[in-house]
């Protein structure tokens, strides 16, 4: 019964990183997502005030919460329309990726779509559910018995990010299909290049989904621009009577976002100047590692937002995480995140600014 899954991706990393780490100057680690900066204060202090919390918390999220989402999603996304009663907090946005094929009653003979280059967590949900799983960007592809559809813009692995036209053609189809169309979209507020100064898409936008909600969901995370990742801080905003059924469900199961982490993400999300803050420390260091990777012969593609730089060298990605190892830099192999993405590995810009330094100072000091 425990076959459904393989290995933990990353298990498959360790001698890798006992190789990297025999490096002189030590280990720089940008294998793994996990933000490194400190939690804003005033989100610890608002965690903190809340901390005598003997009562359970309430699984559809507390009034101040769901509306600090609705009031977020006007603010920074210009999206408007929504209502509280569309919103339910997360245990973290993988809980609810991995688990949501389940609370939808998908199974065998099933089939979940994800995208070609794909965040390890819509296979694990499709496993779970024993579900077939594919992997088609394109939306005249999808098959007829689908009933789940994830897309990722902007993307983990790739850094890829959707028009409004492509993410409104996703919605289109799956309308068709009868299928839900669940967008992750936790790298919103990080965007570069020409989205530096343009709004990354959401799937609630009214040119995505035509003014109604209906068979979309969109899962959001606070993990990365308020680095509350080990507050498992996340939500998910859809349409009413989607939000209300699956709310019943996961208060069957037991899957609450305790209410001190409710109350700090209301705060958090109360708060553009952290965020503000933590892009600027991210984009200091995208502009320290981004060169030092081109220059040592890597192609650069897509990694227009999100915090990861998706790079190749036209070779086998374990051949590839070798030869960073050896300069005692630790990646992630791109096989990790799909077929399509074996000459690929992914940078993680969450390192230390000094570590982040130290790695492009031996990826400029050598040249492929």
């Amino acid at each position: 019964m425990f076959d459904r899954l393989p290995e933990y991706p990353w298990e498959g990393l360790k001698p890798f990183a006992a190789r990297a780490a025999k490096h002189e100057g030590g280990l720089v680690d940008l294998s793994v997502g996990s933000p490194v900066d400190p939690t804003p204060k005033i989100i610890q202090d608002a965690l903190t005030e809340n901390s005598n919390a003997p009562g359970y918390p309430k699984t559809g999220g507390t009034p101040e919460f769901k509306q600090a989402v609705v009031d977020w999603y006007a603010r920074r996304r210009g999206v408007q329309g929504l209502h509280p009663d569309q919103v339910m907090p997360t245990i973290g946005s993988k809980e609810l990726i991995s688990w949501l094929p389940i609370l939808l009653g998908i199974g065998p003979g099933d089939v979940i779509v994800q995208p070609k280059v794909a965040y390890t967590a819509y296979i694990v949900g499709a496993a779970l559910a024993g579900a077939e799983i594919i992997s088609e960007d394109d939306p005249a592809k999808w098959p007829e018995n689908t009933k789940l559809i994830w897309i990722n813009s902007p993307g983990n692995p790739d850094g890829r990010v959707l028009e409004i036209a492509e993410m409104k053609a996703a919605v289109d189809r799956a309308r068709e299909l009868g299928a839900l169309l669940a967008s992750d979209e936790c790298y919103l507020e990080f965007g570069w290049d020409e989205w530096e100064t343009k709004r990354i898409p959401t799937v609630l936008d009214s040119a995505v989904c035509g003014g109604t909600y209906e068979g979309v969901l969109a899962v959001y995370s606070l993990s990365k621009q308020s680095n509350l990742a080990g507050y498992r801080a996340a939500f998910a905003v859809g349409e009413p009577s989607l939000i209300k059924a699956l709310v019943n469900l996961r208060m069957h199961s037991g899957l609450n976002t305790p209410q001190p982490v409710q109350l700090a993400m209301t705060v958090a999300l109360g708060d553009d100047e952290h965020v503000s803050a933590e892009k600027a420390v991210y984009r200091a260091r995208r502009e320290v590692l981004l060169p030092a990777i081109r220059h040592y012969g890597f192609e650069v593609q897509d990694s227009k937002a999100g915090l990861y730089i998706w790079a190749t060298l036209g070779e086998d990605c374990w051949q590839t995480v070798e030869r960073m190892a050896d300069l005692g830099i630790l990646v992630a192999p791109g096989s990790f995140y799909g077929q399509s993405s074996k000459n690929f590995v992914r940078f993680a810009l969450t390192a230390t600014d000094e570590r982040i330094s130290e790695g492009a100072k031996r990826l400029q000091a050598t040249r492929l």
